[in-house]
């Protein structure tokens, strides 16, 4: 059985993804990660109510990727579940994310970007070394951030040679700036909060494939989704969400089964919506050619 964590799996996009792997791949059994353990139960039972052979499929594990203690107790409770064998895990999938600008830039930064390295810190170790993936689902948001950026910025957050303490550095600059802006501001900066967090991770995804050679580890994104975020934004239009062209969370499933059960071209790499290699620094749209550089 190729056992897959995915994070934020109680709803959602990831919800939709743990159903999607129990239903098209037999060999699959799913850890259902979700920060708030009655949501997490309730999705799961929701899971074997409409198919009841899936119970033997399936686990719930609490996780806060927001949370140092969290991850790490989430990581010990697999590896006291499944630790007999060598190599517990076949795949990590980061789909936990926030993107409420509210919630100011250090909480999604912690959540979108550190949250998907504290994840790795802690389950890198338990994945099959010959076979392991890990996906990082992160935006369009990140690319098309990038795109209005300095080339400095773009050159570092691209770079095959990226490293963690370079990411890092970056947001701390972002975090400097956003917080000046707010002393000086009663709306604040106006910071794309969201935006950045997705383009570390991405930069992030560089770093990790490159420290990792042997595994197969990828960002994607799923698309314009209709989720708890995006909602708003159709809400504050006073439109449906498809009237907005979003899509269902099943639809947004597509690039992470692809990565985590396809052939993707390569590692260290972003793919689009369809599933097909996508820059890092600007919007490549659903059916253009393949990102190629």
């Amino acid at each position: 059985m190729k056992r897959i964590l995915i994070t934020g799996a109680n709803k959602g996009i990831g919800l939709a993804t743990v159903r999607r792997l129990l239903d098209s791949y037999d060999e699959t059994f799913l850890l259902l990660g979700s920060r708030d353990l009655k949501k997490g139960q309730e999705a799961l039972n929701s899971l074997v109510a409409s198919q009841p052979g899936w119970k033997d499929r399936l686990d719930l594990i609490q996780i806060d990727v927001g949370q140092d203690d969290s991850v790490k107790s989430a990581a010990d409770e697999v590896t006291q579940k499944f630790g007999g064998t060598s190599s517990p895990l076949y795949a990590i999938v980061n789909n936990a994310g926030i993107g409420n600008s509210q919630l100011g830039l250090n909480k999604i930064l912690q959540v979108n970007t550190y949250g998907p390295k504290r994840v790795c810190d802690a389950f890198l170790p338990l994945l099959d070394s010959s076979i392991g993936r890990v996906v990082n689902v992160t935006s369009a948001s990140g690319p098309t951030y990038l795109a209005g950026c300095s080339e400095e910025v773009k050159e570092i957050l691209t770079s095959p040679e990226v490293s963690w303490t370079e990411i890092e550095a970056f947001m701390s600059e972002c975090l400097k700036s956003n917080l000046e802006s707010e002393q000086t501001s009663k709306q604040g900066s106006g910071i794309d909060s969201y935006g950045i967090s997705k383009a570390c991770a991405n930069a992030y995804t560089i770093y990790l494939a490159r420290e990792n050679h042997k595994l197969t580890i990828n960002a994607c994104t799923p698309g314009f989704i209709e989720t708890d975020l995006t909602r708003p934004m159709a809400e504050a239009n006073h439109k449906t969400p498809s009237e907005m062209g979003m899509k269902s969370p099943e639809e947004g499933t597509s690039a992470s089964i692809f990565l985590l059960m396809g052939n993707p071209s390569g590692s260290g790499q972003y793919y689009g919506s369809d599933c097909v290699r996508s820059p890092f620094d600007k919007y490549r749209s659903p059916g253009d050619p393949p990102y190629t550089g």
